[in-house]
């Protein structure tokens, strides 16, 4: 699977507002970025695009900053890279060669391949990931 320097950026700041989720606080985006060593100016773009899709909310002015906007157990990976990628699925080199059962036998396995990274973005939350995060602990997160 390949994933944009993008996507992943989304991720973290994801997981980043999931695990604050419980303040109710807006989380600023200097915040996001410092902590993960994040660009402030590409993090702006990305968090641009997730508030487009509906899966944060912005707040300007002092304490201001994004926040989830639906709780961290109702959004799915799934949500965040098929918002950022738009389009989930690579394309593949077999579609430019002649049908033959090969290449219908490859291009298979490669849409089997695809759907079970999407089950499984689609099964993880964010929720989950923060957990996974607070076990592991990186860092002292809250949910």
């Amino acid at each position: 699977m390949r994933i944009s320097a993008k996507a992943e950026y989304a991720c973290v700041a994801m997981v980043e507002l999931a695990a604050r989720f419980s303040a109710g606080q807006p989380v600023s985006i200097k915040a996001i970025a410092d902590g993960h060593g994040l660009s402030s100016r590409f993090l702006i773009q990305v968090l641009l695009q997730l508030k487009g899709a509906g899966l944060v909310a912005s707040s300007r002015g002092q304490g201001g900053g994004y926040q989830l906007a639906r709780t961290p157990d109702s959004i799915h990976l799934a949500d965040i890279i098929n918002t950022i990628e738009r389009s989930p699925e690579a394309s593949s080199a077999l579609s430019a060669l002649p049908s033959s059962p090969v290449s219908e036998s490859l291009g298979q396995v490669w849409k089997e391949v695809s759907q079970a990274e999407q089950d499984i973005l689609q099964k993880t939350t964010l929720a989950d990931l923060a957990r996974r995060v607070q076990e592991k602990g990186v860092a002292s997160y809250q949910i």
